[in-house]
């Protein structure tokens, strides 16, 4: 059984106000030509297909396009679900119907299961598919007052699949979670505040491969057989260490995978650049694009008139300057924290130190993590609940 893993697609994804949709629409033929080449008997996207729940028509055009492909041309099952930036409802219109042409598309999370079961000379391989949902979603399907985090939503979901899975045939499982000790980037939107949104990974027990969505680097989380297949491309400048892949899963009949990671070649890199600006406008070293993404970190001290100006004629897609000598002062040492690098109780908590003098106490903390997630759950719900 040989199937591909990918996730974490965000299309019509802006990068510091740059459109994606064309390093997209690149990165994706890519794909197709691995699928050509491989023919796999299953292609899974497990979640965050679009990067909001209103994606632009270029994005949705450039997604119908690449299924069309897939399903019509290549007559190859693909299963999708849901990440926590999509929207449920948009995202699996027509699914009953488009499982009739093997494009198998889960948007909710609830009591029944979407199954995929592909065939091969051992037998059964059965794909299922549990698209991401809020604690309190999971709670009012299963009517369990029990449920109260991320993970007690998700082993109840993986116990539906338990209920259904036939008894010592091969499992894949598709989720959309933060398995806990998984590397986030900056890139990444936080399913909650204060680490209730991680999952242990002994969720995963007994499955023959998990396929993750969520974390943008690829990696694996607790075991070689959960997996993390990482982003399309570069989303950040935190990613630009990055090294973007598909996994191509081959299953043996005891059910135990080898992996390929495949490369992914973007059409523009995603790098950062430090140094002074002379230095900087001599151009790139030897194999390093001007046309690549850019961040510049300039060390200068001194005033720079237009600097953005000058670097844009050797670095046409710059996107951002830093100057540390202005953000942290001269006399500051510049191996201050980065504040990009904190999460949001960190942020709030040393905001408050700075505004009071004091430091956040233990209860202070816990409210205003609770205020934070509860207006951000209220938003992705009015945003799942809108009509198509």
């Amino acid at each position: 059984m040989r199937f591909i893993h990918t996730a974490d697609w965000h299309l019509g994804r802006l990068m510091h106000g740059v459109h994606l949709t064309e390093d997209q629409a690149c990165v994706l033929d890519q794909i197709i030509e691995v699928v050509k080449d491989a023919r796999p008997d299953a292609f899974l996207v497990s979640g965050d297909i679009y990067d909001r729940a209103l994606p632009p028509p270029d994005a949705v055009q450039l997604l119908d396009d690449f299924l069309t492909r897939m399903v019509i041309d290549f007559g190859v099952p693909v299963m999708l679900i849901a990440g926590n930036h999509d929207s449920a409802c948009r995202l699996e219109f027509a699914s009953r119907v488009l499982a009739g042409q093997e494009l198998y598309v889960s948007g909710s999370a609830g009591l029944e299961v979407l199954t995929l079961t592909v065939g091969d000379q051992a037998g059964p391989v059965h794909f299922y598919a549990l698209p991401y949902a809020e604690p309190s979603t999971v709670r009012e399907r299963f009517k369990s007052d029990s449920i109260s985090n991320h993970e007690e939503a998700l082993r109840a979901l993986i116990e539906r699949v338990r209920l259904i899975h036939p008894p010592g045939e091969r499992s894949v499982l598709l989720a959309h979670a933060f398995v806990a000790g998984g590397k986030e980037t900056e890139s990444e939107r936080p399913l909650s505040v204060g680490g209730a949104d991680k999952v242990d990974c002994s969720c995963f027990e007994g499955f023959n491969y998990v396929a993750l969505g969520h974390l943008h680097r690829p990696q694996t989380a607790g075991g070689p057989e959960i997996r993390y297949a990482g982003s399309l491309l570069k989303y950040s400048f935190s990613e630009a260490d990055h090294r973007k892949t598909l996994s191509l899963v081959e299953m043996d009949e005891k059910g135990e995978c080898s992996i390929e990671n495949i490369a992914l070649t973007p059409r523009r890199d995603v790098r950062r650049i430090e140094g002074y600006l002379k230095g900087i406008l001599n151009g790139p070293e030897d194999g390093d694009s001007r046309e690549d993404y850019v961040m510049v970190t300039l060390l200068d001290t001194g005033a720079i008139l237009d600097a953005m100006g000058k670097l844009r004629e050797v670095y046409p897609n710059i996107l951002h300057i830093e100057r540390p000598c202005l953000e942290f002062g001269s006399g500051i040492s510049r191996d201050r924290v980065d504040h990009r690098q904190l999460n949001d109780s960190d942020l709030f908590a040393d905001f408050f130190a700075q505004v009071t003098g004091k430091d956040l106490t233990d209860a202070e903390a816990a409210s205003y993590e609770f205020l934070v997630d509860d207006l951000r759950r209220r938003e992705r719900e009015a945003i799942a609940h809108e009509a198509p």
